[in-house]
């Protein structure tokens, strides 16, 4: 036994690192605009997967605390001050309230007020992604059993209808959190989202963005003809793609399995990147594009590592990661270079 011991002393990490299956679902982040949606056969899969782990994309509370700014941070923040202001809970009772009112929620499943403080303590935390899934059951309870008191109640310590922009929650009544990953998480009774997003680096993809916009303005600029022409081929090409994908969620019931083909990650991709072909035109301001381009994959690559990471710290191994649909291809190429990781998305099972 010693010996099996010092043997496993030195092995290294990516050998006895646990072995992560991974279902990787490329979503749109609102619903509201398609045609009513059939998820049954997402739902269906995810239940046959049997996941004990469901990431999302949000900051984790640490997080949250460390990134000083980044696209949503503000909106965070201004909800943070709000809830603040409606229920005081000091700093360091946090933590203890947290885990009384979970106790309280597994002991008492159909009072919904305890959910509700339950959310609202999650938000103080800064721990969106929980705050929302709470907050969701709240939601859902009231859609189906419509409740006076309990949306009074509901209004004065969380005031939802103050939360409407960045990752809100009027957004979260019509996301992927609401239509897929929540639904599941309550039946599989899966407590906690886990919290997978990367923000490190959004100033420099803010700034890349910026830089390249401007100098591609110049580059269109330049009036000879032939470039005219070769120019005017590559954006229908782009405009081509982007209406078939328009049309897909126009008129699909099932946009989700759609927007985790590889056809629909080029349409996508071309949008921010536009095409690799147009990098060797004359002029084309190339650099900048690859310094947006290396952002992106560093964000990709953050959110990575978190799941692989968090999930092994938390001891899962059969896990449900989902993304918007921008980030499906680019994660799925990460994934299947990490050691011990299988990764399919929801179209390959």
């Amino acid at each position: 036994m010693k010996w099996i011991i010092f043997l496993l002393c030195f092995m290294p990490g990516s050998v006895i690192a646990q072995q992560l299956d991974i279902m990787l679902i490329g979503v749109s982040h609102n619903y509201s605009g398609y045609p009513a949606q059939d998820f049954s056969g997402i739902h269906r899969k995810i239940r046959d997967f049997r996941p004990t782990a469901f990431f999302g994309e949000f900051l984790s509370s640490e997080d949250e605390r460390l990134v000083m700014d980044y696209w949503c941070k503000a909106d965070n923040v201004k909800r943070l001050q709000t809830l603040e202001k409606n229920r005081h809970i000091p700093q360091a009772l946090l933590a203890g309230r947290i885990d009384s009112l979970k106790k309280r929620a597994l002991l008492d499943t159909a009072n919904y007020y305890i959910k509700a403080d339950l959310s609202h303590a999650y938000y103080l935390n800064q721990d969106v992604a929980n705050g929302h899934y709470q907050f969701w059951k709240v939601f859902d309870y009231l859609q189906r059993a419509p409740n006076t008191s309990l949306e009074r109640y509901v209004d004065s310590l969380l005031s939802p209808k103050l939360d409407t922009t960045g990752r809100s929650m009027k957004r979260l009544k019509t996301s992927e959190y609401a239509v897929i990953a929540f639904p599941l998480m309550q039946q599989l009774g899966i407590r906690e989202l886990l919290s997978m997003d990367c923000q490190d680096y959004d100033l420099n993809w803010g700034a890349s963005w910026a830089a390249f916009d401007t100098k591609f303005a110049v580059f269109r600029k330049d009036t000879n003809q032939a470039f005219k022409n070769e120019l005017k081929s590559h954006l229908t090409r782009i405009n081509n793609g982007y209406a078939k994908y328009d049309s897909i969620e126009r008129y699909s019931k099932r946009v989700t399995e759609w927007l985790n083909t590889d056809e629909a990650a080029a349409i996508s991709a071309s949008g921010d990147f536009y095409l690799p072909d147009m990098y060797d035109m004359q002029n084309f301001p190339k650099e900048v594009m690859l310094s947006k381009i290396h952002w992106w994959l560093m964000r990709n690559k953050g959110m990575c590592d978190n799941v692989v990471n968090r999930a092994r710290k938390a001891g899962v191994r059969r896990i449900v990661v989902m993304a918007g649909a921008n980030h499906r291809k680019y994660m799925q190429d990460i994934f299947r270079t990490m050691p011990q990781v299988r990764v399919r998305n929801i179209n390959e099972f």
